[in-house]
C-alpha cells in the first residue's frame, strides 16, 4: 500500500454486517484502517461484544471503536430490551444536571465495559421544531440554555467513565422537518439566530472538553447555499473551527445517508467531506469492501486532480491518529469502577479496570439511576377528577412504537388488550381506553385518528412518549418524554397508581 492509501484508511470509519469480524475488515485493519462503528446488528450479548472489540484491536492496536449509544430511544447496546435510561428529553424535563451527569457516566461505564472508545453522544440539537421527524426526544429540549447545560453535563459524565464524547448534529438539526437519512433538510436561520438558538449547546460541549463533533447533512444558505454542512468549508472551517474554536475531531454523519449520497454518490460525498474539513468519514452501517475501495480510489483521483489536497488529507489523518493515540493510552489508565456512578468527579478520567467490574458498576447505576430518572420525568400534564388511576384493565391503542406500553401495562393490569392505531376502527365500549403516541404532531394521520377516537370516547387517557406538543383532549394527558423501557414502566406506574 502507498503512504496515501494508509492515510486514507485512517480517515474512514465503516460499519459492517454480522457479529463476527469479516475477512475484509481484518485485512483493512492490518493495512491501517483507523476505526469502525458498531450497531445493534453487531451485538448479541456483552460477552460476545467484548470479544468482538478485543478481536478488532488484535488486528490493529491503534484502531478505535465507535458506537451510537445515546440511550433512551436510540440504543445499540440494549436494543433487544430497550434502554435502561430515559433519554435526553426526560432528563431535560427533570432539569437536574447532576442527574444527567450521573446517567451519562453510567452509560459511559456500559460503553467502556464493551471495549468501545467513542460514543456518538450527546445529541446537542435544540428541538425547536415540534414536528421534527428525527430528533424529538433525543434532544434535551427546546430551550438553548437548558440544552447547553445538560450537554456539558453529559460530556463530563461520559469522559469521567473513560469514554470519548461526540456532540452532534452540528450546527443543529433541531429546527427541521426533513430527516437527513431520506432527504436534505434546509435550515434558514441567520448567523444571529444560530448564535442565539442552536450553537450554545455545541459551545458548551467544547468548553466541557468534548473530543469530537459530528457534522450533519444540512443545507444552511446563510453560509453555503450549495453544499450541505458536512461537505461545506464555510460551515466546518468558518463556523466550527473559527467561530467555535473547536480543534478536535470533526466527524461526518453517515456519508451513506440520502441527503448527500443522492447528490454526490457515496465516494463523491466522502471526498467532498474530507476536502471541506472533515477528519473522520463515518461511512455507513452496512459498508462493504467494495464501498471502501470506491472511496479510496476516489480520494486518490481527487489528490491527482487537486480536488483534495495532500495537506488536507494529512491534517485529517494526523488528527485521527492523535485521537487514537489518546484512546490507546486511555485504555491503559486505570479508573476505580466503583466510582462509575459518582457524578461529583468530573475529571476527564480514562479507565480500564476489569470489564466485569465496570459492567457490575454499570448494572448498579442503571438500577438506581435509569428508572428513578424516568419516574421523575413522567408527568400528568392534565387530568379530570377521577380519571387516574385506571380502575380496570384497559384496551390500549398504540401508534407504531419500538416497544409496547400495553405489554408493560399487562404486567400490572392482567387482561390488558391492545390494537394498532393505524388499524383501529372500533374499541371496546366497556373498557377504559388508553391511546399511546410518540410526538403526535409529527403525523397528521395519527393526529386525525386520535382526535376521532377521543371525540367518541371523551374518557380516553392519552400517553405521549415523545415531544408532548398538542393536547389531544380526553380525560387525561400523560407525558413520559421518551419511549425507552424505563419510560414505559414509569408511564404504566402512573396509569395504575403504582
Amino acid at each position: 500500500m502507498s503512504e496515501l492509501d494508509v492515510l486514507t484508511a485512517r480517515v474512514l470509519q465503516p460499519g459492517f454486517d454480522g457479529r463476527e469480524i469479516p475477512d475484509w475488515v481484518r485485512r483493512r485493519l492490518a493495512d491501517g484502517l483507523g476505526s469502525v462503528i458498531l450497531f445493534a446488528a453487531n451485538i448479541k450479548s456483552p460477552t460476545q461484544l467484548r470479544a468482538l472489540t478485543d478481536g478488532l484491536r488484535a488486528e490493529n492496536p491503534d484502531m478505535f471503536v465507535a458506537i451510537d449509544e445515546e440511550a433512551g430511544d436510540i440504543t445499540r447496546l440494549e436494543a433487544a430490551t430497550g434502554s435502561s435510561f430515559p433519554g435526553n428529553l426526560a432528563l431535560g424535563a427533570v432539569d437536574d444536571v447532576a442527574l444527567t451527569e450521573a446517567a451519562a457516566r453510567s452509560i459511559g461505564a456500559l460503553v467502556r465495559a464493551a471495549g468501545i472508545d467513542l460514543d456518538y453522544a450527546p445529541v446537542a440539537d435544540v428541538n425547536s421544531e415540534p414536528r421534527n421527524p428525527v430528533i424529538g426526544a433525543r434532544s434535551f429540549g427546546s430551550d438553548p440554555t437548558l440544552v447547553a447545560r445538560h450537554v456539558a453535563a453529559a460530556v463530563r459524565g461520559l469522559h469521567a467513565a473513560g469514554v470519548a464524547a461526540c456532540a452532534k448534529h452540528f450546527p443543529g438539526h433541531g429546527d427541521t422537518v426533513v430527516d437527513s437519512h431520506f432527504g436534505l433538510p434546509t435550515v434558514t436561520a441567520t448567523l444571529a439566530e444560530l448564535r442565539r438558538d442552536t450553537l450554545p449547546p455545541f459551545a458548551a460541549a467544547a468548553e466541557a472538553g468534548v473530543r469530537a463533533v459530528m457534522v450533519a447533512h444540512l443545507l444552511m444558505p446563510e453560509f453555503d447555499a450549495e453544499h450541505p454542512a458536512s461537505v461545506s468549508p464555510a460551515v466546518i472551517g468558518g463556523l466550527l473551527r473559527s467561530e467555535l474554536g473547536f480543534d478536535g475531531l470533526a466527524v461526518s454523519d453517515a456519508i451513506g445517508m440520502a441527503a448527500v449520497r443522492e447528490r454526490y454518490g457515496l465516494a463523491g460525498a466522502a471526498v467532498r467531506a474530507l476536502a471541506a474539513g472533515i477528519d473522520l468519514v463515518c461511512v455507513d452501517s452496512n459498508t462493504t469492501d467494495a464501498d471502501l475501495t470506491a472511496i479510496t480510489d476516489a480520494v486518490a483521483a481527487a489528490l491527482r486532480d487537486g480536488t483534495l489536497s495532500e495537506a488536507r488529507l494529512v491534517e485529517a489523518a494526523e488528527r485521527v491518529a492523535a485521537f487514537a493515540e489518546w484512546r490507546r493510552a486511555a485504555r491503559e489508565t486505570p479508573v476505580n469502577a466503583a466510582d462509575a456512578t459518582d457524578a461529583t468527579d468530573t475529571a476527564d478520567a480514562t479507565d480500564t479496570t476489569d470489564a466485569t467490574d465496570i459492567a457490575n458498576a454499570a448494572d448498579a447505576a442503571r438500577a438506581s439511576i435509569g428508572l428513578a430518572a424516568a419516574r421523575r420525568a413522567a408527568t400528568v400534564l392534565r387530568a379530570d377528577d377521577g380519571a387516574l388511576p385506571l380502575k380496570a384493565a384497559p384496551h390500549v391503542v398504540e401508534a407504531v412504537l419500538p416497544r409496547s406500553l400495553a405489554t408493560c401495562l399487562a404486567e400490572l393490569l392482567p387482561g390488558t388488550t391492545s390494537s394498532q392505531l393505524a388499524a383501529t376502527t372500533e374499541v371496546p365500549a366497556d373498557r377504559p381506553l388508553v391511546i399511546v403516541v410518540r410526538g403526535i404532531q409529527r403525523s397528521p394521520e395519527d393526529l386525525e385518528r386520535v382526535t376521532s377516537l377521543v371525540k367518541d370516547r371523551p374518557d380516553t387517557i392519552v400517553v405521549d412518549l415523545g415531544v408532548a406538543h398538542i393536547d389531544p383532549g380526553g380525560a387525561a394527558w400523560i407525558a413520559s418524554y421518551g419511549a425507552s423501557r424505563v419510560c414505559l414502566q414509569a408511564a404504566a406506574e402512573i396509569l395504575t397508581g403504582r
